[in-house]
């Protein structure tokens, strides 16, 4: 879930391998390209071609694809799986089941789902489907179309899919649907049969239950014939619009790089556009049924967009399409290729809160596509870390740790008994609260930890290298730490190993002082290194470093460096000049050390 969470208190992490890549975009040609150095990563490439014509008297729609498959794996391929995400929204799906057995079900799904009528009901059909013209079979299994291809699709080989395929638009319930509690008609999200991502890990055909999604980067061309009434907005550059029979419309869009669609249709949206200098064009829809007070936050909304689009463009990477979208739809905030779909009728803080955190997945989820089933705190955590400081910048909070609120949902959770690593599979969690906190909260201490294990300044360039090496790509979480381990200069693997592919807690404690002699203790499993801060009789202070061994090296400091602490000696003694006051462990608390009370004697 895609939500706005600032105080609210998957699968084991696989190494990849991948080539740096110059994004370079071409404005006059719609076109994304990359220059890549030889390398043995890989990814696959897919390009589709799609017709709907929707009917918004009864939300049903008949479509048309042509899906052009790049097989750039070294393996043959047997067999290909689509995704069919609307079948979740049936009585008795994964999703229904699961949300009904939840001991904390999510209260915009609850047993709403159970409940729909025929008529209410989301699915996609697919009625045909050729592999290079010949006729192949296909099973719907729940969410997932299981297709055994007429031929292998062999190392480096291109083949064509055509597919027939009607669809009915579930009443909305979560992310996509029609009439939102809102009025918003039509949110279409994961609206068509999208081919699951195969990469060196092997098929990620996983049903829709809950969680987020993966997709397979390539380019659109979509044709939508609806009512000519209807307001249209999302992802893709809008080439023409014509007449077509029967009152309506057709829409062509191009969306170039992406590896997902999304629009939204209403006949009362207000549509609004604003420039960034130098940057893209942003487009605002939101229903003008909306009160006189959340129209103008709307209004205000606008110029505060552009300051975050060129914040994230500044402090991760430039933003490489000539348009983004805000869009009000959905239930809440969810992140799509160039666009968004929130919720609209929201105060103003509100409004921007949710903006910045939807915007912000642009980076990191859409151009840094990490696969959210199994990696969700890697978009959830770093989108909330990065945001966070947007908004403490934008609005003026004056918050000296805009993710204090992230450290203490993740300290409540360590301590609720509750938690699982965060190499639990999105859907696997057993309470809502525990994966919201996990991916939101846990994920954002990573990040913001992070900077304090190597030092700010690293974790700034940790970011922008993270992203010049690995947007347009599928990153791992192994690929974030490399790339701090390149511009730290310091070994890594051991943060990424406790702190996300286990429960250990970090706890250090002041065990004893006398005179002028400190002793520490690691209570916690958690390795860190230490920063303490001292405090004399004379009233004098002095900030000390205690590296850690295992990180063979040291951030940047100001502070004396005393010698390096190694992990498995549970207490540290050292001298210091003169005699002790005072001694805090942690002086800005950015330890995500689950007992304060024992870090100042």
């Amino acid at each position: 879930m895609k939500l706005f969470i600032s105080s609210l208190f998957s699968a084991v992490l696989l190494l990849s391998c991948h080539s740096t890549k110059d994004v370079v975009y071409t404005p006059s040609s719609n076109t994304i390209t990359t220059a890549s150095s030889p390398s043995n990563y890989w990814q696959q490439h897919v390009d589709y071609s799609m017709e709907i014509d929707m009917d918004v008297n009864t939300y049903q729609y008949n479509g048309t694809q042509n899906l052009v498959y790049t097989n750039n794996s070294p393996d043959v391929l047997n067999r290909v799986y689509y995704h069919l995400y609307f079948n979740a929204f049936q009585p008795g799906s994964e999703m229904d089941v699961r949300s009904r057995n939840i001991p904390d079900p999510d209260s915009r799904v609850g047993d709403r789902i159970s409940k729909l009528k025929p008529n209410e009901i989301g699915y996609i059909k697919v009625t045909s489907l050729k592999q290079n013209g010949v006729a192949i079979k296909h099973e719907t299994v729940g969410t997932v179309l299981e297709v055994e291809l007429a031929k292998p699709i062999q190392p480096g080989e291109q083949v064509t899919f055509d597919m027939v395929f009607n669809a009915q638009v579930p009443l909305q319930i979560r992310r996509s649907g029609r009439n939102s509690k809102e009025g918003v008609a039509l949110s279409m999200t994961q609206w068509y049969p999208k081919l699951a991502e195969y990469d060196f890990e092997g098929w990620h055909a996983d049903p829709y239950i809950g969680r987020e999604f993966h997709g397979v980067w390539g380019n659109f061309d979509v044709k939508i014939t609806i009512a000519k009434n209807y307001v249209v907005g999302g992802t893709g550059y809008l080439q023409n619009e014509t007449e077509a029979s029967g009152n309506k419309k057709t829409l062509h869009y191009k969306a170039p790089k992406v590896h997902d669609f999304t629009w939204a249709a209403d006949p009362d949206y207000i549509h609004d556009t604003k420039q960034v200098p130098n940057g893209p064009l942003l487009h605002f829809y939101y229903k003008n049924t909306l009160e006189k007070d959340k129209l103008n936050n709307w209004k205000k909304l606008q110029p505060k967009t552009v300051e975050l689009m060129q914040y994230f463009s500044k402090h991760i990477g430039k933003y490489p399409y000539k348009q983004y979208s805000v869009i009000q739809g959905g239930d809440g905030g969810m992140e799509y290729a160039m666009c968004t779909l929130i919720t609209g009728e929201r105060k103003f803080g509100s409004l921007v809160g949710v903006t910045a955190h939807e915007l912000a997945h642009t980076w990191f989820q859409f151009l840094l596509a990490s696969n959210e089933a199994k990696h969700e705190w890697m978009d959830e955590g770093f989108t909330s870390y990065i945001s966070h400081h947007a908004m403490n910048d934008i609005m003026k909070e004056g918050k000296e740790n805009p993710s204090s609120n992230a450290y203490n949902g993740y300290i409540y959770l360590a301590k609720s008994g509750k938690e699982q690593p965060l190499t639990t599979q999105a859907d696997r969690y057993n309470f809502n609260q525990a994966y919201s906190i996990s991916a939101y909260n846990k994920g954002e201490v990573f990040m913001a930890q992070l900077g304090y294990v190597i030092g700010e300044n690293n974790l700034k360039n940790t970011i922008k290298k993270y992203f010049n090496d690995f947007s347009f790509k599928h990153p791992k979480p192994l690929d974030i730490i490399r790339s701090a381990e390149k511009v730290s200069g310091l070994e890594l693997d051991w943060y990424l190993m406790d702190f996300a592919q286990t429960t250990n807690t970090i706890d250090y404690a002041v065990k004893a002082v006398n005179g002028n002699k400190i002793t520490l203790e690691r209570i916690g499993s958690m390795p860190m290194p230490i920063d303490v801060t001292v405090t004399y009789i004379d009233g004098s202070s002095e900030d000390l470093y205690i590296p850690l061994q295992m990180m063979r090296g040291e951030k940047p400091t100001s502070a004396t460096i005393k010698p390096d602490w190694a992990w498995a000696y549970p207490t540290y003694t050292f001298e210091v000049s003169k005699e002790v006051k005072r001694v805090q462990v942690d002086p800005k608390n950015m330890m995500a050390d689950i007992n304060k009370e024992n870090n100042t004697l």
